[in-house]
């Protein structure tokens, strides 16, 4: 065989095995504390960390736990479920991130059943700057030195928490941040203590429109906080023992209905922008702040 027919029976061979590789991705894999990264990450040869797991998966696969351990952080580049499952599945991780989701424009990522431990040096639990959509359900995020779920993006995209906890973070619970384009975000069901901010919603250029209901916000700095051009709608929310309870500044819009906001040091705060609200809610805070007659009732 001449040089040129080596050549081109190399990577004839080399396509085969490439295509090989690619094919062998499994719609499910395992990790398990005693599992290797070399292994094919089968329910019966896990693989160790979530890293290890993510190559061995199809894009819209599914990672699933076996046992409790610490499956260490990852980058999502593609549409994927991790699943922790019934037992403890962490993320535990020291100064750096824990998640991050830089995955294509219509990709959704789902995480579930996961604990989120930054150790107190770990930066945010999980980023999402790209895909067209998150999903965090039950989860538990703390000990991070910025915030629990730092949403920062350049583009549209949705965001949907639910059943999930947020303690002792020195950022933001949830932060949801645009520059162009706009965020929709569905929040319910939260416990947020012990956080610099609970929800933050802002941006330059974009929008930001979301949604939070049924959670409770209590010892944050400001317990929600529309900032920019974004809107912030607030139903059977409790918000209390916060130093301001709610605050609408720069353009921002706060929206209220049925909220408990007691024993904040300012209950409701207005700095250049809008909190329009229900006649339903109740409010006992050591300052009032703003109160009904300055606001636009609805």
């Amino acid at each position: 065989m001449n040089r040129i027919g080596s050549v081109k029976f190399f990577l004839f061979v080399l396509g085969i095995l490439v295509a090989a590789q690619v094919n062998a991705q499994a719609s499910r894999t395992w990790v398990s504390g005693v599992g290797d990264d070399a292994n094919p990450c089968s329910r019966t040869a896990p693989c160790k960390t979530f890293a290890g797991a993510i190559s061995k998966t199809a894009a819209g696969g599914e990672i699933d736990a076996l046992d409790p351990a610490g499956f260490g952080a990852v980058t999502i580049t593609k549409a994927i479920t991790i699943d922790g499952g019934g037992q403890v599945a962490s993320v535990l991780v020291s100064g750096t991130n824990g998640i991050v989701v830089q995955a294509g424009v219509s990709d959704v990522v789902i995480l579930r059943n996961l604990d989120f431990n930054g150790l107190g040096t770990g930066i945010n639990g999980i980023r999402f700057l790209s895909g067209r959509q998150l999903a965090v359900d039950h989860c538990n995020i703390f000990g991070f030195t910025a915030n629990g779920i730092d949403v920062s993006r350049s583009s549209s995209g949705d965001v949907f928490v639910r059943d999930s906890t947020f303690t002792n973070n020195g950022g933001a619970a949830v932060r949801l941040i645009t520059t162009s384009g706009g965020i929709s975000a569905t929040l319910s069901n939260l416990g947020i203590r012990g956080t610099q901010s609970g929800v933050v919603a802002g941006g330059s250029t974009g929008s930001v429109s979301a949604t939070i209901t049924g959670s409770t916000i209590t010892r944050a700095g400001v317990g929600l906080w529309a900032q920019s051009a974004s809107s912030l709608s607030s139903d059977t929310n409790i918000i209390n023992g916060n130093s301001v309870g709610v605050q609408a500044e720069g353009g921002g819009t706060i929206r209220l209905s049925n909220n408990g906001i007691y024993d904040n040091g300012t209950g409701i705060l207005l700095n250049g922008g809008t909190v329009a609200t229900a006649s339903n809610n109740r409010t006992a805070n050591s300052t009032a702040g703003t109160t009904n007659a300055s606001m636009t009732i609805q």
